[in-house]
This record gives C-alpha cells, structure tokens and sequence, in this order.
C-alpha cells in the first residue's frame, strides 16, 4: 500500500528547464551520436601515428611446383683447381621434382623520408577531430533550444488549459444565470443557447489543449533520452530580464563563440594541409629496411637469406597527374577562405533577425501586461457594480472570461518572449 501510494507521486515528477537541459545534454541520442563521432577521430588521430614506427610484414606461399626447377652448372662455373681441374669438370644439373614448396619472405621498413607526410596527415586527422568537436558543440546547442522551446511550448500550453478551465467554469455559471433568467422570462432563449454554445466551444478547446500537452511531453522525452510515457509537470519561467548586450555586442559575440564559424577556419587548415600533402608527393620515398627471405623444398637455393639497406620509391614522370593534383586542392582553399566569410555573414545576420525579433517580443510582452491589468481593473469594477445591483451578473462573468484570456494572453507573449531569447541564445553560440 505504501509503494501504490508513493509511484504516482514519483512519477508526476517536476521538471525544471535547467534539469531538462542537463538531462538532454547527458542522454540525448543525437548528442551521442555527435559525442561518438568525436571518438572514433580520436582513434583515427591514433591509428595515423602509427604509420612513422617500423612497418612488419611477413608473407608465406604455400604451393605445389607445376613443373621441375632445374639449376645447371657450365664446366668450371665454380673455378679451376690444381690438381683437380675444373669444377664441376662437366655440365651439371640440379633438379626439383614436382612437389609442394614453402616460401617465407619478411621485412621489416622504417620509413624516413616519408615522416613529413606522415605528419601532415597526422595534423589532417587532428583537424578532423577538431571538426567533429565543434559538430558536437552545435548538436548540443540545437538540442537545448529545442529543449527550450519544447519547455515554453509545454508552459504555454498549460497555461492555456489553466485559462480554459477558468473560462469553462465562467460559461458555466454564466448558463446558469441565464437559464435562471430564462425561467423569470428575463432574457431569451437565444441567449440561453449562446452561452451552451460557448462551454462547448471551450470544452472542445480543451479537448485539443490536453492533446496538445501529450505529445509536447512525449517530443520532451525523445529529446531527454527517456521512455515517452515518463508523465512529469514543469516550472513556470522566472520574469522577463533584460538582455545584456547590444546588437554589436551579440554580434561580437557570436563571432566568437559560434561552432559553425570555428568549423570554417578549422576547413580552412584542412584544405591547406591537403595542400600541402599533395604537395609532399613530389618527394621521393626512402625507407630503411631489412628483408627476410627462405624457400623450402627449392633445392640448391638458400635456406635462409637476410639483407638490410635502403628502398628508395619514386615515381618520375606521371604525366602532370600531380601538377592537376595541386592545382584543384589549391582552389579547395579558396573556396574554404570563402566558406569563413559566408559563414560569418550569416551569422550576423542571424543575429540581427533574432535580435530585433526579441525587442518585439518585449514589446508584445509589455502591451499584454497592460492588457492584463485592464481586464483586472474591469473585473473589480464590475464586482462592485454587482454588489451595487448596478449591472447583471451576466457583465462580471463576461469580464472574468475577458481577464482569463487576457491572462492567457500575457503567459504565451511572456513565452514567446523567452523562445525569443533562445533563438538569440542559440544564435550566439551559447548554451
């Protein structure tokens, strides 16, 4: 009994917009998807260091000789001795039947003159993890504003159900004044019919609203990483602050802090480095190596032979593959310098919009307050006309359903006011 007692409190858990972020931060799918990304170039950094350490390769070939291997020796071949005479004193064969033979062959390579390339892709793969960090930065940011706006969305819409149900209970009673009034042949039915028209209009309205929450509360859940039918209520926001900076200041900013941005300079190294790379193939390869060699059942050849010297790999003439080469990785820079530039615009632009859309925001922001205050303001005025028999209780109802939606009015200008701020957070860079 005290466990069904305690999971229905548990699972009507609050949630606050800081703990929302941080449980998105921690669980959210595509943010692990980013964070392994970022993995997986730390391994591809790894992996490119290993190619300047010695390279061992052992090779075995196992087969069946399809015809004889004969080694024949001209009379002398090995010299004349005194006494002896020539060796050998006739032509000689040595002969390898048809039989499986075994060759193992092993080497051992430092590359040198390679090192400088090797290191240049070493710095390309680390401008590739770089690149997946800042990707991994801006899937965060998207995830939390739209954790943020899901939020308000959700405050907005339980906000409008507060209102519908104060409105509802006003067309309530107000039917009941006009049905009572009805009976004493006061008013008509017309109007009777009008307020049953208008509770089925706010009924449907909520009907709509409570649909409305459900599937804010399942896309909240996708976005916190957990089971969609996790059922939880939230916070409503603190009051409105005013923004800090100016529009220079968030631009400046923005310039700053913003992934996007640093991503396109990062581009812009990558693009050099490939540069450069391609370049370094005009450098001859050199390694040191040592070789490894030893055939079995091959007879009068050597069962083992080692050697160790220096394998020098060029590649002359390529018929200006290479020239081409260099050529399209050159102008893959300047369309990278173009890229930083773009992408700077945009954000700038970015920012005004967002900007000058939350100046509007507290604009609407300051209008609805007002409006606010008038309806409360006609609400006590018409109380005291009531009490004063100076007007119909039909008036002070009409004026409740007037401040409901005036305070509805108000908490979704006050939300869009920070979805506003969180489009100009997002557009800043920050979280």
């Amino acid at each position: 009994m005290l466990l069904l007692c305690v999971i229905p409190a548990w699972s009507q858990q609050e949630l606050t917009l800081d703990q929302a972020v941080s449980l998105a931060l921690k669980n959210n799918r595509l943010v692990k998807v980013s964070q392994l990304e970022v993995r997986k170039s730390e391994n591809a950094v790894a992996a490119t260091r290993t190619y300047r350490l010695p390279q061992f390769k052992f090779n075995m070939f196992e087969a069946q000789l399809l015809s004889r291997v004969d080694f024949t020796f001209p009379p002398g071949v090995f010299g004349v001795f005194p006494g002896i005479g020539p060796f050998p004193p006739v032509a000689s064969s040595v002969t390898t039947a048809r039989r499986p033979a075994t060759i193992i062959v092993g080497q051992v390579n430092q590359p040198l003159s390679q090192l400088y390339r090797i290191g240049l892709g070493i710095r390309l793969q680390d401008l590739g993890r770089q690149i997946a960090q800042e990707k991994y930065s801006l899937q965060e940011q998207a995830v939390v504003n739209d954790v943020k706006k899901a939020y308000y969305n959700l405050l907005q819409t339980e906000s409008a159900l507060q209102a519908t149900d104060e409105a509802l209970k006003a067309f309530r009673e107000l039917e009941r004044v006009a049905t009572n009034a009805l009976t004493q042949q006061v008013i008509l039915k017309s109007d009777v019919l009008d307020t049953q028209a208008g509770a089925a209009k706010i009924e449907a309205q909520a009907v709509t609203l409570r649909n409305t929450s459900g599937t804010l509360k399942e896309r909240m859940n996708n976005l916190l990483g957990r089971d969609l039918a996790t059922d939880f209520t939230v916070r409503p926001v603190a009051e409105v602050m005013n923004w800090e900076l100016d529009l220079a200041g968030s631009r400046a900013r923005a310039l700053e802090q913003r992934p996007e941005l640093r991503e396109a300079r990062l581009k812009v190294e990558q693009a050099e480095g490939d540069r450069r790379m391609k370049k370094a193939e005009y450098i001859p390869d050199v390694s040191l190596g040592f070789y490894y060699l030893s055939p079995f059942n091959i007879e009068f050849l050597p069962k083992n032979v080692a050697a160790v010297g220096v394998l020098v790999s060029w590649d002359v003439f390529d018929w200006g593959r290479k020239k081409h080469e260099l050529e399209s990785k050159v102008r893959t820079v300047e369309q990278a310098k173009n890229g930083v530039d773009e992408t700077a615009s945009m954000i700038m632009i970015e920012v005004g919009m967002h900007f000058r859309k939350l100046e509007e925001a507290r604009q609407q922001l300051r209008a609805a307050d007002l409006a606010r205050e008038a309806a409360q303001e006609k609400v006590r005025v018409a109380v005291n006309r009531v009490e004063q028999d100076a007007a119909l209780v039909k008036d002070a109802l009409q004026m409740r359903a007037s401040l409901a939606e005036a305070t509805y009015k108000y908490q979704e200008t006050l939300l869009s006011f920070w979805t506003a701020r969180a489009d100009l957070e997002k557009a800043i860079g920050e979280k």
